[in-house]
């Protein structure tokens, strides 16, 4: 039902396990387990498209600090004032656990987060890297805390970590060798569940890290986005449990009910930190946004710390209930911003551009695109093969335009002029400089809204040279040509084109 309205599904199986709980049923066997296995392979799953080396950019670790930081400072304030003005034994903590539970509302939902990008197809774009990447930092910042808050030190069997450049070798190795069936489904499950996360409890640190550097090691194989693939439809299934767990937490009364709801209505002010602490890094307004509008959630880590305080006697119980209630809201209420960024920068696009720097960020910035003839965009295999067969017939006048800046590297080692850059972003055509000379504009994307979108834009800027592009249905072929886009149905082109090497062959035979 909430798909249908716009909604992401996974708010739908959070008030099914509202509606579980308050019906007075008990958790189901085994759902923890479930969770448990759907958070690791997510771990697994972003690992696999890690750069660790962007983790030292500023953007990533220098955000992640200023955040935690800022965040941390405004939720004690404000748990300290709810202290003193609220008459409520919930609010009757000592100074140390206000900071302690301000520390874990500073954070943000990996899983919410990643869900959120996959649906969206932007794991690969600039913002959802950033995202990532801030992410994991909190993930690192979390597994410290846990450590020293537990006092669960690795054992000495952690010397073994270094070891792990061998291991990668014998990774790669096993990965070579499984092919694109089900023992690639079965290795993937190995290598995150088997070695990493049992590795990684085994030698006294959390499991889940372990699934993240061990995806993190078979980033670079030739097979990582197989692999992740062929993961995709195991892991979602194990999450569904994650997400029905958290709303099983706990029975609300009244005045939980009311703290949970404060503590939501404080998101804003988080969310609005990230986007100032990313505009002082040099990030564009709308990379910002759509970072912040990411991540403006409450983390499971909030559970964690809770449950932890409550063992130890610091907390009233209640606590544990209120972080399940405010970390599923805070999902409900961040879905509808995070699916509708584009349209909430366009709307107020004046307002967070008051806070923009004129310096832009050097991985953000627009493109040029010179005496360039063709611009194509989406650098996959489709627009590879028309990158190929277009550059001899413009005198190599031709620009490629890709948003994963992996696959961008990878076109420049491989000869073709490819720039880095995001056809779905409203600056992008509102600034992209194309001077005279370009006469064609081919919308290779994978994604049908993405060359739907990017057609819209187009249009709107009034360039004068002509667009085709690519699609996989019928209905899509119409939806292009109600906007005057040309386009071709990639599955019967690929049809004919078969049907023209085979009359070819015939031919040849015939010849001799």
């Amino acid at each position: 039902i909430l798909k249908r309205v716009g909604l992401p599904p996974m708010v739908g199986f959070l008030l099914a396990g509202f509606v579980f709980n308050l019906s007075g049923f008990e958790s189901p066997d085994g759902l923890s387990m479930i969770s448990q296995l759907g958070v690791t392979l997510l771990l697994f799953s972003i690992g696999l498209k890690l750069d660790f080396k962007s983790l030292a950019n500023n953007e990533i670790w220098g955000v992640s600090l200023a955040h935690i930081f800022t965040s941390t400072l405004f939720y004690a304030g404000v748990l300290w004032l709810s202290k003193v003005l609220i008459p409520s034994t919930i609010f009757d903590v000592s100074p140390f656990v206000i900071v302690l539970v301000a520390f874990a509302l500073s954070f943000s939902s990996t899983v919410y987060a990643v869900k959120v990008l996959e649906d969206r197809d932007d794991m690969r774009a600039f913002y959802g890297k950033v995202a990532i990447g801030i992410l994991i930092m909190q993930d690192i910042f979390a597994v410290i805390f846990l450590t020293v808050s537990e006092a669960k030190y690795p054992t000495v069997w952690a010397l073994s970590l270094l070891l792990l450049p061998v291991i990668r070798k014998i990774m790669f190795k096993l990965l070579d060798a499984v092919g694109h069936g089900e023992l690639l489904v079965l290795s993937g499950l190995f290598f995150a569940l088997g070695a990493g996360f049992e590795y990684f409890s085994l030698i006294g640190i959390k499991g889940d890290l372990g699934a993240l550097v061990f995806g993190a090691l078979l980033a670079s194989h030739p097979k990582a986005g197989d692999l992740s693939k062929s993961l995709f439809s195991f892991k979602e299934l194990m999450l569904v449990g994650f997400f029905l767990s958290i709303g099983m937490q706990g029975l609300p009364t009244p005045t939980i009910i009311f703290v949970s709801l404060f503590l939501c209505a404080l998101l804003p002010f988080k969310t609005f930190f990230y986007y100032l602490i990313l505009e002082y890094f040099g990030l564009r307004a709308r990379t910002s946004l759509f970072v912040s509008l990411n991540l403006a959630t409450y983390s499971e880590f909030a559970l964690i710390v809770a449950a932890l305080s409550v063992m130890k006697g610091w907390l009233p119980v209640d606590w544990l209930i209120i972080m399940a209630i405010s970390v599923s809201a805070s999902f409900a209420l961040a879905a509808p911003f995070s699916m509708g960024s584009e349209q909430i920068y366009k709307r107020y696009k004046n307002f967070w551009n008051v806070f923009q720097k004129s310096v832009y960020h050097p991985r953000d910035q627009l493109i040029q695109t010179g005496e360039a003839r063709i611009l194509v965009i989406g650098m996959g295999r489709v627009g590879c093969g028309a990158y190929d067969k277009l550059a001899s017939y413009f005198d190599q006048k031709i620009i490629g335009i890709e948003h994963n800046a992996l696959r961008v590297k990878q076109q420049r080692e491989a000869g073709r002029n490819v720039v880095h850059g995001d056809a779905t972003d409203t600056d992008f055509w509102s600034k992209l400089k194309t001077g005279t000379t370009l006469e064609l504009i081919v919308l290779a994307m994978p994604n049908h809204r993405s060359n739907i979108y990017a057609a819209q834009q187009i249009v709107r800027s009034n360039l004068s040279c002509k667009v085709v592009a690519i699609a996989k249905f019928e209905s899509e072929v119409d939806e292009l040509g109600a906007l005057g886009v040309p386009s071709f149905n990639i599955y019967s082109e690929a049809g004919s084109s078969l049907a023209r090497h085979a009359l070819d062959a015939v031919e040849d035979r015939v010849r001799a």
